[in-house]
């Protein structure tokens, strides 16, 4: 499972590279989470494969990212004999990301929600429904639905 901002490639392979500068992918084994910790070991922060690559990966619990309702439902299956080396990843959908996105709130995080709306990668009425359904407390829901209202507005001028 991809759902840090890399799983975008499971919706647009071809993705901007303003949203696939991350150095970090965040994953946990689909069948097997107990698992992360070994991805962490092996491919994680300054391991030999960091080292090598020049990315690293992030092997966590899914549960640290708060995803809308319904997410599991809307994965997207990602299988590339280059980029998966023939294996299946799945990636969290362009809305649920951009809606975890939206929780963290962090600088670049709203940069990445920016650049998708810039082009058009995201419909906001959508991400406005998924945000609507996020496990957080309806204040800090209603405070990112401002701000998404307030940022379309001012992209879009």
């Amino acid at each position: 499972m991809v759902f840090g901002s890399q799983a975008i490639l499971g919706t647009y392979p071809e993705a901007s590279a303003s949203l696939r500068t991350s150095i970090e992918v965040d994953v946990q084994p689909k069948n097997r989470p107990d698992r992360a910790i070994n991805i962490d070991g092996a491919l994680g922060e300054l391991s030999l494969f960091h080292q090598t690559h020049g990315f690293y990966v992030h092997g966590v619990s899914i549960e640290t990212a708060r995803l809308p309702d319904g997410w599991k439902e809307r994965v997207i299956p990602l299988k590339d004999e280059y980029l998966t080396r023939g294996m299946t990843g799945f990636c969290i959908g362009i809305h649920d990301l951009a809606g975890s996105k939206i929780v963290a709130f962090r600088e670049k995080d709203r940069d990445f929600i920016r650049i998708l709306i810039i082009e058009g990668l995201i419909d906001d009425a959508l991400l406005s429904d998924r945000i609507r359904t996020l496990p957080i407390e309806k204040g800090i829901i209603e405070h990112r639905l401002l701000w998404l209202r307030e940022t379309v507005t001012d992209l879009m001028k």
